[in-house]
């Protein structure tokens, strides 16, 4: 599914800052996720990671990959401005 203007601010904002964290033994993306085109992918194991999702009615377990497409035109590029919008790196 492709998101776009509010609700795609409004999904990074809970994805980077509530849901990410939430991941078992999280300790950063690597800056290997973004390709040479400028695009970051992130592979989560479980979607039980949202708070939205009720663990009362939890029947099936997925995972699911977030790719964030941007027009930079490097890689060194898209990870300026990935840090800058709040992506928190490995060190």
């Amino acid at each position: 599914m492709t998101l776009r203007g509010a609700r795609m601010i409004g999904f990074l904002e809970k994805f980077l800052q509530v849901s990410l964290p939430r991941t078992r033994d999280f300790k950063g993306v690597s800056s290997k996720a973004v390709d040479d085109m400028g695009n970051l992918t992130i592979g989560i194991k479980e979607h039980t990671i949202f708070p939205e999702t009720s663990d009362e009615e939890l029947k099936n377990v997925f995972g699911m990959a977030i790719t964030l497409v941007s027009t930079a035109k490097s890689k060194e590029e898209a990870i300026a401005f990935f840090t800058h919008i709040g992506v928190p790196f490995r060190n």
